[in-house]
C-alpha cells in the first residue's frame, strides 16, 4: 500500500485576536512576535512529517502571509470561523486526505506528527494534553473532515464519530494558551526563533 500523502490545514487567528492569554508572556518580546514564533515553529515541523505531502495555512492576516511564503506553504481565506474555514479549505481539496493541526504547537516533533497521521484510518482526533481540546483532526479520502472546534472540542470530535488517538506525543499534545503551556514548550525542546 503507498503511504498517505496528508494535505495539512494549520488554522490562524489574525495577530490582533490570537492568543490573547499570552501577552506579555515573555518580557522583551512582543505579542505578535511571539504569535509569529509559536506559527512558523508549528508549520516548519509540520513540513518535515513523512506522510505530510503540503502544508496550507489558513489565515486572512497579511503579515502572517508574508512571514510564513518563504517557506512554501500555501494558503486558505479565512471565512469568518474558525470552523467553516476548516469546512472550505477541505472542501477545496476533495478527494485528498486532509487533516488540520492548531497553529500552536510549537515544540512538535515531526515523527509524532507522521505516527498519529499514520493511526489515522477513519476520521480520526488527537486531543491535548489535559484532554479537552483537539490538537488534530484527520479525515481521510472520502470522509469529511466536519471539524467541531471550539469550547470542549475533544469531547464533541468524539460524540461526532471522530476515532479518538491517545498515543503517547507530548510535542504534538502540547498546544500554548498560556504561560505556563509555553514555559512546557521551552522544557520539551522548543527555542524561542526571533530572527
Amino acid at each position: 500500500m503507498l503511504p498517505v500523502g496528508w494535505s495539512l490545514l494549520v488554522p490562524l487567528k489574525a495577530l490582533p485576536r490570537a492568543k490573547t492569554r499570552l501577552r506579555g508572556a515573555l518580557a522583551g518580546v512582543g505579542h505578535e512576535r511571539l504569535v509569529v514564533a509559536l506559527a512558523l515553529s508549528t508549520v516548519r515541523a509540520a513540513q518535515r512529517a513523512d506522510g505530510v505531502q503540503e502544508v496550507i495555512v489558513v489565515t486572512g492576516d497579511q503579515r502572517l502571509r508574508r512571514e510564513l511564503t518563504p517557506f512554501g506553504v500555501r494558503f486558505a481565506d479565512d471565512a469568518g470561523s474558525l470552523n467553516g474555514s476548516l469546512v472550505l479549505a477541505a472542501a477545496a481539496l476533495a478527494g485528498r486526505s486532509v487533516a488540520a493541526l492548531t497553529g500552536d504547537v510549537p515544540a512538535l516533533r515531526p515523527v509524532e506528527l507522521a505516527e498519529a497521521l499514520a493511526l489515522a484510518d477513519v476520521r480520526s482526533f488527537v486531543p491535548d494534553r489535559p484532554g479537552v481540546g483537539t490538537v488534530l483532526l484527520a479525515a481521510p479520502a472520502g470522509e469529511p473532515l466536519r471539524p467541531q472546534f471550539g469550547p470542549d472540542s475533544a469531547y464533541a470530535h468524539a460524540q461526532s464519530g471522530a476515532k479518538r488517538l491517545d498515543g503517547v506525543w507530548p510535542t504534538l499534545r502540547r498546544d500554548v494558551d498560556t504561560a505556563a503551556d509555553l514555559e512546557e514548550a521551552v522544557n520539551l525542546g522548543w527555542k524561542l526563533d526571533l530572527s
